[in-house]
């Protein structure tokens, strides 16, 4: 007898991290079969595709409006089919806005449901918690503070720790990346990430690239390495670099390449920030929103600014600022350079950094993957090792 389960995974990190919980809930128990919406990493772990995950992707709000028939037309079929034929349990990869809604009509239907990645309710919207409750069976949380704050709220919640703290290493080798990017051992190596959205691009980029003239200014030695994810992404970059030109400045497509590599990095804030942190890179974390933008999520969130004190997860986890933020009128060029100085070249506040980045690490590298699948495996009242 063959055991269902239902997946949805919207965006490129949510579908490496089903992947790999589709490898463990296999390795589990031989029965599984997942089906839903996805990409090409949970396709190639054992995905039943109905959709793929780029029928889900939206970039902005103007985007979702465009887009919006087609992603009820999608909701509607596969929740029609899981509702005609249900799976012994749902789960939901991040995509909060699509699995919430789903999740709410399978749960209704007796089908067990299961969020992995909650929604940042602890930064944003923390009412969301009431469609959280009402929608999920059982949440899964890749941040230790998450957890106490869902048993609170009397929902069913486990910690599994972080994937990505499994996949970097503890104490990672600058060598090897620094030879993959030709770079020397011993010349200064900044890397710039000025985000994964076009809008990030434009409004960050030509602060970031400002600040690194005056770096190299003072330090004409010090390369550049700039991650793009897209083609798209760097042809936008390379516009705003002819008015902006470094040097030694080279654009890569590997970000963790960069973050191996680098002694220090200048980022967007957002999942990089994390990333960096678990290199032990130390980092100077910066955002800008257009006014428009600022009024958009102050209009749906209700909310000037978010209900932490910082936005950068490394200080999140951390519970304090152990990295700078330069967020909005902050984020000058003169303000930025002199921050990045600070992390390329204080040689004590960078083995400080080390201690703190090391803690982080070791409180989320968890045995994810197996936590996760046992947690989908009881929800779906099957026992883990048994062949159906």
């Amino acid at each position: 007898m063959t055991i269902r389960i239902g997946m949805v995974a919207g965006e490129p990190s949510g579908d490496m991290l089903a992947a790999r919980i589709i490898q463990g809930l296999h390795h589990a128990n031989t029965g599984i079969r997942c089906e839903g919406i996805g990409g090409p990493h949970m396709r190639q772990a054992g995905l039943e595709l109905w959709e793929p995950m780029d029928a889900l992707s939206v970039f902005g709000y103007v985007d979702a409006l465009k887009r919006l028939p087609s992603l009820i037309a999608t909701y509607n079929r596969v929740k029609k089919r899981w509702l005609k034929q249900p799976p012994a349990a749902f789960v939901g990869f991040d995509a909060p806005d699509f699995n919430l809604r789903i999740q709410a009509q399978l749960k209704a239907a007796g089908i067990p449901t299961i969020q992995f990645v909650s929604p940042s309710i602890w930064a944003w919207r923390y009412e969301r918690i009431h469609k959280i409750r009402e929608a999920v069976s059982h949440m899964l949380v890749v941040f230790p503070f998450e957890e106490p704050l869902y048993q609170r709220e009397g929902i069913a919640v486990t910690y599994v720790g972080h994937p990505m703290a499994q996949q970097i290493p503890v104490a990672p080798e600058a060598g090897p990346a620094r030879e993959a990017l030709g770079v020397p051992e011993n010349v200064p190596l900044l890397g710039l990430l000025p985000g994964s959205r076009a809008s990030e691009i434009k409004i960050l980029a030509p602060r970031f690239l400002a600040a690194v003239q005056r770096l190299q200014y003072e330090q004409p030695e010090l390369h550049v390495a700039v991650p793009m994810v897209n083609a798209q992404r760097r042809q936008e970059f390379q516009k705003i670099l002819t008015q902006f030109p470094l040097k030694n400045c080279q654009l890569v497509e590997a970000s963790w390449t960069v973050l191996a590599a680098a002694d220090a990095v200048l980022t967007a804030s957002g999942t990089a920030t994390l990333e960096a942190a678990l290199f032990k890179r130390p980092m100077v974390i910066s955002y800008v929103l257009s006014p428009l933008m600022k009024k958009i999520m102050a209009w749906q969130s209700g909310q000037d600014k978010p209900l932490l004190p910082w936005v950068g997860l490394p200080n999140i986890l951390a519970q304090e600022e152990i990295v700078p933020e330069l967020l909005q009128e902050a984020a000058t060029p003169d303000k930025l350079a002199e921050a990045t100085h600070k992390a390329l070249y204080d040689a004590t506040y960078r083995d400080q950094l080390q201690h703190r980045y090391l803690a982080i690490h070791k409180a989320l590298k968890q045995e994810t993957t197996t936590i996760a699948a046992n947690v989908i495996l009881r929800e779906a009242g099957i026992d883990a090792g048994r062949a159906i």
